[in-house]
């Protein structure tokens, strides 16, 4: 890991935290024991447990219109050349046959090295803690697999993944949480091997106030003999302060 770019990150997100505040925007800086993206470990270079992750970002509301914009980013150690992710997402939020609708569209970009950059479109569907999202990709690259920068002819566009989460409040403060994921890649990806795969979280959080809360949960995926020690199932630990 770049702990140079990783202090950096750190650094420029506490410092914009009260700018957040002052322009009435929400926004979230954590510092988790390792980041896992849909089951797989984003510090690859790493077999251990434990590879710290600064992370943070930033919501825009349109008052009471339903449309958001927002960017979220974190340290990360998986791409030649580079050691940050920036997620910059919009979509519409409403509600209709008694569930909460979310509708939107997120670009993840990695400055330093633009072959794992992904495009998709999602949606979202909540009722009461449960809350069913599926992913679409939409770009020709994802994530280093395929795509014209990766150089490798193959198109990662019509990968899906279907995500199944459940949050609910089981005692003073603390909030049950799971989820369950499926990821299917496109053929173009799936025919050189790459499997389909499954992924799960099992944890809670502890809400301190003031926008502190401390969350752990056991991380992991299916498929470890292909993906190797980046699947793994990790106890991960989460100190998240949020404005």
């Amino acid at each position: 890991m770049n702990h140079a770019s990783l202090k950096a990150l750190g650094v420029a997100l506490v410092a914009a935290l009260p700018l957040v505040a002052s322009a009435q925007l929400s926004g979230n800086l954590s510092l988790t024991t390792n980041y896992k993206f849909r089951g797989q470990d984003q510090d690859a270079s790493q077999s251990k447990a434990v590879k710290p992750a600064v992370q943070g970002g930033f919501d825009y509301a349109f008052g009471e219109s339903g449309w958001y914009v927002g960017n979220w980013n974190s340290s990360v150690d998986w791409l030649s050349g580079n050691s940050i992710e920036m997620d910059l997402y919009g979509g519409y939020k409403f509600k209709g046959a008694g569930l909460d609708w979310d509708l939107g569209a997120l670009t993840y970009v990695y400055p330093g090295n633009s072959t794992g950059n992904t495009t998709e479109l999602y949606a979202a569907a909540t009722w009461g803690p449960v809350t069913a999202k599926y992913s679409h990709t939409v770009s020709d690259d994802y994530f280093g697999f395929a795509g014209a920068k990766s150089g490798s002819g193959r198109k990662g566009r019509n990968t899906g993944y279907l995500a199944l989460g459940f949050a609910q409040e089981v005692f003073l403060k603390t909030t049950l949480k799971a989820s369950l994921g499926f990821t299917r890649f496109a053929g173009d990806i799936k025919d050189t091997g790459v499997p389909n795969y499954t992924d799960y979280s099992l944890g809670g959080a502890y809400d301190f106030g003031g926008g502190l809360s401390l969350g752990a949960a056991v991380v992991a995926a299916s498929k470890k003999a292909y993906f190797g020690h980046v699947n793994k199932s990790r106890l991960i630990v989460t100190l998240t302060k949020t404005l």
